[in-house]
């Protein structure tokens, strides 16, 4: 594999989950080191052992919160302090609660959008200063099918995953002068924990292979394929993009 990320340093929100150690190793492999967030303690152990039979790169876990604001603000100085800056920040993690809107309070909205989004902007907020002083930057926003409007009970999760296109679009017009990409990877359906808030798992993968041009379920290979093209240099020139990895279930 090719090392195109060899000394870059990249921070990654939800590395450990099911989107994200596959993704996390390919960017070892290609030489980056990765500065994993995950609060999941079993998903982070699993991590750290796959982890070990990569013979490049480095990896570095925090077990941060995104959902204490501050404290995963004050978590990212400590890392910045130990690695001099992220060159890459991949906005993955997400909360996906599942029912109808007007069973929802506020705080439940606020949740979402806490960890969602939130921890997003206080990702870029702290890793931009490095990133303009060094003339180069990779931000890439995680968002989802979900957004296509074809699922119902889900409306705080669409609504953060709406908003990361938003922001991906606008960092792209305000941090491109300083050498910073940003876009965003628009997931289809793929089999891992978030699908288990379907209740008939079978029926549920007929319908998404119905729906798909691509007549095989998506893997994480795929998004980390997307992840580790936007995050390396030969994509400077893609900026402001939301790519759908979805097998054609929805195309734009």
């Amino acid at each position: 594999m090719a090392k195109d990320l060899e000394g870059k340093v990249v921070l990654y929100t939800g590395a450990a989950g099911g989107l994200g150690l596959q993704t996390t190793l390919q960017l070892m492999e290609r030489g980056a080191t990765v500065v994993a967030i995950d609060n999941d303690p079993t998903k982070v152990e699993a991590l750290k052992a796959a982890a070990e039979s990569v013979a490049t790169g480095k990896l570095i876990v925090s077990t941060a919160d995104l959902s204490e604001l501050e404290g995963f603000r004050a978590a990212l100085r400590v890392l910045l302090a130990k690695v001099g800056g992220f060159d890459v920040v991949i906005n993955n993690a997400a909360i996906y609660p599942s029912k109808p809107f007007e069973d929802y309070t506020i705080e439940d909205h606020q949740l979402v959008q806490r960890i969602n989004v939130d921890a997003a902007i206080v990702a870029v907020q702290e890793a931009l200063p490095a990133m303009r002083a060094k003339g180069f930057g990779r931000i890439v926003n995680i968002s989802s099918i979900t957004i296509s409007g074809e699922w119902a009970n889900l409306s705080p999760y669409v609504a953060s995953k709406g908003a990361l296109i938003g922001l991906t679009r606008a960092w792209a017009r305000e941090f491109g002068p300083y050498g910073i990409t940003v876009n965003a990877i628009a997931p289809g359906a793929f089999p891992t924990d978030a699908e288990k808030i379907h209740p008939d798992p079978e029926g549920y993968t007929r319908h998404v292979l119905d729906s798909q041009a691509i007549k095989r379920r998506g893997h994480v290979g795929d998004i980390a394929h997307a992840i580790a093209f936007f995050a390396a240099d030969a994509a400077g020139f893609i900026t402001g993009q939301t790519l759908h990895v979805n097998g054609g279930w929805v195309m734009s």
